[in-house]
């Protein structure tokens, strides 16, 4: 896989694209500086070239461990879905433990990505990938031996955290073992269709595994896993920098995150007037305050205020929140309700997802000729409505649909992803000033992934309170379609974005 014709990385870490079309030149430009291409923040660790050439066999390796690890940590976002019956059968508990088997690796992942590109620059890209790999895996190994449901729920908050700090060092990384501008193209193409790959490839592998055992999910990581660190030791230690790290800010965001994730899950069993509850908001809101102060007045924010004045950055992380929150909620609502109530296998619930993940990955070319075509607005828009409309249709069908059919209405949910993520990130990466795009990219994946896991938390909520499961089903999902509409207005009620 190469660079698309025309396309460049200058010193300044950023891609450029020139193509003629119509008379006009489309300019594309994409600054990778501490920086999520797509979907992952980048630290920046390392120079962007070095006097010699790295050696091709030390920059393969790497590449190599480095696509192993992201493919490892975005595959383990959904490969435990279609396992959730099997896990409650084998360890017992009720919807709110399976919530938190889901939950407890987002919330980790989403909370401390505002900060893990700073923890790699200071401690070096490779010691913070090997690190993260290290604690990926023995808390994978520990997911795997869990005696109970609450020793799965903390296994999964360490191996979140785990992914955290491995996901912007895996392209700190690559900067570093790929100084010329093609190659390094090229490596981070890869990187993108290998996280791409194992998010559609989750559902089904999950219930093949789930096959053999629920705990196969997790021991598959440990060769996994120590291949990439083998591969690691092939390369170079990496410079470190003195970056400071907004400790006060980042456990403000964990506890707010936690304790609101925490109350509305317990809602669904007890209500939103039981004690525990009540307590968790009151500490979710007094987290919330912590952060905001944190950011106002400390030395050195996560993330300075004035980014989230901006129109365009609120804006930019709702379409996110929203799209995410539909998306994950709908393979979480769907893989408990074709198991548990339509008696399908877990490798059957698994191929029933496969249509629309394999059609966002067809729809993901097309995005980017829309958005030079015709703007950024079109598909943004437009993916948000086909997305709220497909899951509009599920909502009102009956519950007797056989399976294909229910797989032929996720295809629109599933297609919305790349009509909307692609373009989004490129209109929010081009409003804000270059030094400011690692945070704003941090920013804007903390809300995809929060969406994700609020979205598990309200969905399960509802499904825990209703007497009947469809019931609470199909509330879910038109909350889900409200909120793409929801999206979908603010972004056509905003300033139109220039093509590009």
């Amino acid at each position: 896989m190469g660079v698309p014709h025309g396309v460049n990385l200058d010193g300044e870490g950023c891609f450029h694209s020139h193509a003629g079309r119509g008379g006009r030149v489309l300019v594309w430009r994409l600054c990778l500086r501490r920086s999520l291409l797509m979907s992952a923040p980048l630290a920046a660790s390392g120079p962007l070239a070095r006097d010699a050439e790295t050696p091709r066999g030390s920059a393969i390796a790497v590449l190599a461990a480095a696509l192993l690890g992201f493919f490892a940590i975005m595959l383990d976002a959904l490969v435990v879905n279609v396992a959730l019956p099997s896990i409650r059968n084998d360890l017992g508990g009720g919807i709110a433990g399976l919530q938190w088997v889901l939950d407890g690796y987002t919330l980790m992942f989403a909370a401390l990505l505002l900060s893990a590109g700073s923890l790699a620059d200071r401690f070096g890209a490779r010691r913070a990938f090997g690190t993260g790999m290290a604690v990926f895996i023995a808390a994978s190994a520990a997911c795997g031996l869990a005696p109970n449901l609450a020793f799965l729920v903390a296994a999964r908050l360490v191996q979140g955290g785990g992914a955290a700090i491995m996901l912007p060092s895996s392209l700190a990384l690559i900067r570093e073992a790929f100084p010329d501008p093609v190659r390094r193209g090229r490596a981070i193409a890869a990187w993108t269709v290998t996280g791409a790959v194992a998010a559609a490839s989750g559902p089904v592998a999950g219930g093949a595994l789930n096959l053999i055992s629920w705990r196969a999910i997790f021991f598959i990581n440990l060769p996994v896993g120590a291949a990439t660190l083998v591969l690691l030791t092939r390369w170079q230690r990496s410079p470190r920098h003195e970056v400071p790290i907004d400790w006060t800010g980042q456990i403000a965001a964990v506890a707010a995150m936690g304790a609101l994730t925490f109350g509305i899950i317990e809602a669904g069993a007890d209500g939103f007037a039981a004690p525990k509850v009540l307590v968790a908001l009151a500490v979710a809101a007094v987290a919330l305050g912590v952060f905001l102060a944190a950011q106002a007045r400390g030395k050195h924010p996560m993330v300075p205020l004035e980014l989230l004045r901006s129109r365009v950055m609120v804006i930019s992380s709702a379409t996110g929140f929203a799209f995410t929150a539909a998306y994950f909620g709908m393979i979480f609502l769907y893989s408990l309700y074709l198991q548990q109530q339509r008696g399908l296998s877990s490798l059957a619930t698994g191929l029933v997802f496969l249509p629309a993940s394999v059609m966002s990955g067809f729809v993901s070319p097309a995005s980017a000729r829309l958005a030079e075509r015709f703007g950024p607005r079109l598909p943004i828009v437009g993916g948000l409505l086909l997305g709220s409309a497909g899951l509009s249709v599920l909502a009102g069908i009956t519950p007797s649909a056989s399976a294909w059919l229910l797989a032929g209405l996720m295809i629109p949910v599933g297609i919305g992803g790349p009509l909307i993520i692609q373009p989004t990130t490129a209109v929010l990466l081009d409003s804000v000033p270059a030094h400011r795009a690692g945070i704003a990219s941090g920013v804007f994946n903390t809300s995809r992934q929060l969406g994700g896991a609020l979205a598990i938390a309200v969905f399960g909520a509802l499904l825990a309170s209703r007497a009947h499961f469809v019931h609470g089903l199909r509330e879910s999902l038109i909350i889900a379609a409200a909120a793409a509409v929801a999206a979908a207005v603010a972004n056509l009620m905003s300033k139109p974005s220039p093509r590009r």
